[in-house]
């Protein structure tokens, strides 16, 4: 065993050492869309050998990963002081993808082992122990149209409504039929998915098998080089869908728009959604509204978010409670939660950028934008049911410093906390919630 392991401490060496090349390893967060550029570096260590392999004339074969290790800690986890106090969770997530590519063909397959010890009540997004978290092929018929099928992570536009699902340990993957036309200011895609439900084993996830479905049109317009705007329509069917009000059918379509660039030195990510449909015998009608506005003063941003995010009223032909959909999984930080629905958020921030350091702080206020719905969590699902009529849920304080190594290695430390409110006081739930996670993460 020892000379695997030397073999693979003397790689990681190789890698890190390349300190001339470091700036020509532009690593995504899907992996896929890597730049690398090695063309005009000469005798090529074992590792950017890997990363552009000549199979004959047509074909080029590349190999990359990455190794993220995490411990986390809570205090009064679900604001009580009940559950165990001395619990501290250890999180690896190893990825390795292999990307075939020619001038208009590709398959790209990515292997996961998430991991997680010493956490007695895991949910779905803690352990698979290994999967196939991408895998795909895309034909592209000419530069501008192309064809994907397959298994892959997808974000669409900030990420509010579909996401990769990153801060946790297993990301959100899809299996799919895409079409895609793109060119210099336009991009649309046309898909119709199914969310994979990860199982904790080995190669166990279902394939094309769940109760749930995700059919997209998405257009993104870069019209100036400060002006842009998505345009969109998804339609999600879910079975059983738990919400406050009870539990049915969910069949509902968002339309969307969402206008980001920047203006006279600011940048501005704002995006309003409508949703309508049928849970069960009900009519949906929800909506959000999100505002976000960022200043940059040298190495410091100063922000601000601001969103409304509907709630179910006391109408008893509709029900008015918004569905995030897929959304990051630690929406509000890694702590995660509280989720958007029926929610009113306000959330400052800044970040300080100083070298290969950063520093970033910020502070949200939650409420409840109904008094007849209750509190839900990332996953979309019923954390706090309605008790009480009282609106403010929480103040929580947080704070991330992170230190860039170079482009492969690169280390976070995350801290928060989270002081109940009325709403979760007057419900039991009164412990001050701390939480603690330290980040490693390796790429190559």
């Amino acid at each position: 065993m020892r000379y695997p392991l030397l073999f693979i401490f003397l790689f990681i060496a190789e890698i890190l050492s390349a300190q001339e090349t470091t700036s020509l390893y532009n690593f995504a967060l899907l992996r896929q869309n890597d730049r690398i550029s090695l063309h005009d570096v000469e005798n090529k260590n074992i590792y950017q050998k890997l990363k552009s392999i000549r199979l004959g004339e047509a074909f080029k074969l590349s190999f990359g990963g990455s190794y993220r290790f995490q411990s986390e800690a809570f205090v009064n986890e679900e604001f009580s002081n009940q559950t165990d106090q001395n619990d501290i969770w250890f999180l690896q997530r190893t990825m390795i993808h292999g990307h075939l590519q020619s001038d208009n063909f590709e398959v790209f397959a990515e292997l996961n082992s998430s991991l997680i010890t010493s956490k007695q009540n895991l949910s779905p997004v803690d352990r698979d122990e290994l999967s196939f978290n991408q895998l795909y092929t895309r034909y592209h018929f000419n530069e501008h149209w192309n064809l994907l099928l397959g298994r892959q992570n997808i974000r669409l536009g900030s990420g509010r409504l579909v996401d990769i699902r990153e801060g946790p340990n297993v990301r959100l993957s899809f299996d799919m039929a895409q079409l895609q036309y793109v060119d210099e200011k336009t991009s649309v895609t046309a898909f119709h998915s199914m969310p994979v439900q990860q199982k904790e084993g080995v190669f166990d996830n279902d394939f094309l098998e769940n109760n749930e479905s995700l059919s997209t049109l998405y257009w993104t317009q870069n019209w100036t080089d400060k002006t842009n705007t998505d345009i969109y329509i998804l339609y999600k069917k879910e079975e059983l869908k738990q919400w406050n009000i009870g539990t049915a059918d969910d069949n509902r379509a968002s339309i969307g728009v969402r206008h980001f660039g920047q203006w006279n030195g600011l940048k501005y990510n704002n995006e309003f959604v409508y949703q309508f449909g049928k849970f069960g015998d009900l009519d949906i009608s929800a909506w959000t509204a999100s505002f976000n506005i960022e200043k940059e003063i040298s190495s410091v941003s100063l922000g601000v978010k601001t969103e409304a995010i509907s709630g179910n009223n006391d109408n008893n032909n509709s029900l008015n409670t918004f569905d995030g959909l897929y959304p990051r999984g630690a929406y509000f930080g890694r702590v995660a939660r509280f989720g958007p629905s029926n929610l009113i958020d306000l959330h400052p921030y800044f970040e300080i950028r100083r070298g290969k350091w950063s520093i970033q702080m910020d502070y949200v206020a939650f409420w409840r934008f109904s008094k007849n719905d209750g509190v839900y969590g990332p996953a979309m699902q019923l954390s706090y049911a309605d008790t009480n009529d009282r609106s403010f849920i929480a103040h929580q304080i947080g704070s991330i410093a992170g230190i860039g190594i170079n482009s492969h290695l690169a280390f976070e430390l995350e801290g928060n906390i989270i002081f109940p409110g009325s709403f979760l006081n007057e419900g039991g739930f009164n412990k001050t919630l701390y939480h603690l996670v330290f980040t490693a993460e390796f790429k190559f």
